[in-house]
């Protein structure tokens, strides 16, 4: 099969666009053919070496966590699945060997989920890793409540996206900073953007002249400190980008019943994964520059 390979560390020049031997089935696994793989920031790190002091990497490794497909054959322990159905997975392992840049992929059957039945398979793929770190950071970690004023730094971004309307269906009010170029993607589902910049502490505030009670970081770079001062003691802040003393640091985490949650929830239309670009698999480089760069909201999706 084809796939994207690199063979060692560095940024979009070592990814490889080859053939692989296809992957085995254990007795617990699906095998997937892939139909899209949604790029995340993520990739490019670990691939430049960045995750070496935790994870482990046997090379070649293919990257990619978030799948979306057709199964193709099931392991003798699966009953869950079966060939033809059209699934999604976020398929993160702890270690880097086997990802979702490729024409199929062999993971756990506790990995995937049915597919939104109403997405696109590029809305599809974008759902799984975004749509966990977003529940997480607005429904377990902020707790967000109808009513309460919520700013999230990098509201356009793929994760920042779903962050906001996850909050809007609570009945929250939600700010967001953006580039200029995608406050009208924030004010269609909407959020009330506001630039990024100078004078930034200010626009939010003629937004929330009584303050804060929550805010979500999905830009890092000391950002937070940005907006420290308009919300009380009691604001309520984490961040998907920035670790460090006080600072409280939302990851995903595999948890198919969150999952199949929000396929209900687009499904149902009050959720949707923008789509910024997507690209062929052979374009795989080009994908993850385009990804380092400014870019439309949303999220970048390899099409196999």
């Amino acid at each position: 099969m084809k796939a994207i390979v690199y063979r060692r560390f560095g940024g979009a020049e070592v990814l490889e666009y080859t053939d692989v031997p296809d992957p085995k089935v254990a007795q617990n696994s699906v095998l997937v053919r892939v139909r899209a793989a949604a790029l995340n920031p993520a990739d490019p790190m670990l691939q430049a070496g960045l995750g070496e002091a935790h994870t482990d990497t046997w090379f070649p490794v293919i990257p990619g966590w978030d799948v979306a497909g057709t199964v193709e054959r099931v392991g003798a322990g699966v009953s869950e699945f079966g060939p033809g159905d059209e699934v999604i997975g976020y398929i993160r392992q702890e270690i880097l060997h086997h990802g979702a840049y490729a024409e199929r992929v062999s993971t756990p059957v506790e990995t995937l989920v049915r597919k939104p039945k109403n997405a696109s398979w590029a809305e599809a793929a974008g759902l799984p890793l975004a749509g966990l770190t977003a529940y997480r950071a607005i429904i377990q970690t902020l707790n967000i409540q109808p009513g309460e004023t919520l700013l999230i730094h990098g509201a356009a971004g793929g994760v920042g996206a779903l962050a906001a309307q996850l909050a809007l269906a609570r009945g929250a009010r939600v700010i967001g900073t953006a580039s200029l170029r995608n406050h009208d993607y924030l004010s269609s589902i909407g959020a009330l953007p506001v630039a990024h910049g100078v004078g930034m502490a200010e626009r939010v505030r003629a937004l929330a002249p009584n303050g804060l009670d929550a805010v979500l970081d999905c830009v890092g770079k000391g950002v937070l400190a940005t907006t420290a001062e308009l919300g009380s003691s009691r604001v309520r802040t984490c961040s998907i980008a920035d670790g460090g003393p006080g600072i409280k640091t939302v990851y995903a985490r595999l948890d198919a019943e969150i999952l199949v949650r929000l396929v209900e929830m687009m499904e149902a239309g009050s959720l949707r994964v923008p789509i910024a670009a997507t690209y062929p698999l052979d374009q795989a480089a080009a994908a993850q520059a385009a990804l380092m760069q400014p870019h439309a909201p949303g999220k970048i999706v390899l099409i196999i």
